[in-house]
């Protein structure tokens, strides 16, 4: 099946909205805990996350990592609308900053130590754009973790996930979780994009029947 492309920002209040309200515990959190099990020595230091919606990961990792400090990366208003407000409800307002704004446009006054990334890439156009983020706003020895949907192989097989995976979600959730598989990438495609990024050193793994990981450090 090939690519079909999806919006780059979900800037609809209600869609960000239905997005916050959903339940996403067992990846977000399934995220973090794969970020401290791959890199148990990162204690501390400052973590970018690209496409940071409305900020559940980084309450998550800055929970579980208290001596690191977090920027948050998104292009919706409303996402980040919501991000701010949940972080100041969890009285994290000192170790996490959120900056609304395209990852393509983010500059930052010192390279991050770690950069991190759920379920961005597949809203971008030009996938090699998000791998350039990744390599200039990193420091050389960076550690990475990013988390993508894996494209399937037919409509019909992304239909039959939406259906085994989000069964009870609102109507413009399980819309949205569609039209992400579709404008996913497949494990050849990220495999691709690494090697002509010259970024050989981050490997790529399939954990489950929707998801594809990269990790590892930058040169």
């Amino acid at each position: 099946m090939e690519r079909v492309l999806e919006p780059e920002l979900m800037d609809d209040p209600e869609q960000a909205r239905a997005y916050a309200r959903a339940d996403f515990e067992e990846e977000n959190q399934g995220f973090v805990d794969r970020f401290v099990e791959f890199y148990p020595e990162f204690k501390a230091g400052h973590v970018l996350d690209l496409g940071c919606g409305p900020a559940d990961i980084p309450i998550r990792l800055a929970r579980k990592l208290p001596e690191c400090r977090i920027t948050g990366v998104d292009g919706s208003p409303p996402m980040i609308a919501i991000g701010l407000d949940v972080i100041c409800v969890a009285g994290l307002a000192d170790r996490i900053a959120l900056r609304c704004e395209r990852f393509q446009d983010t500059v930052l006054p010192e390279r991050a130590d770690a950069v991190i990334s759920n379920s961005l890439l597949h809203h971008v156009p030009n996938p090699l754009q998000f791998w350039y983020a990744v390599k200039k706003l990193a420091q050389p020895g960076a550690v990475v973790l990013v988390m993508d949907l894996l494209r399937p192989e037919s409509s019909e097989a992304a239909q039959a996930i939406v259906d085994k995976y989000a069964a009870d979600e609102p109507a413009i959730l399980r819309r949205d979780f569609y039209n992400s598989l579709l404008a996913s990438f497949t494990e050849d495609d990220v495999a691709a994009q690494l090697a002509e990024m010259n970024l050989s050193r981050l490997l790529i793994d399939v954990p489950d029947d929707r998801h594809w990981i990269v990790g590892g450090r930058l040169t």
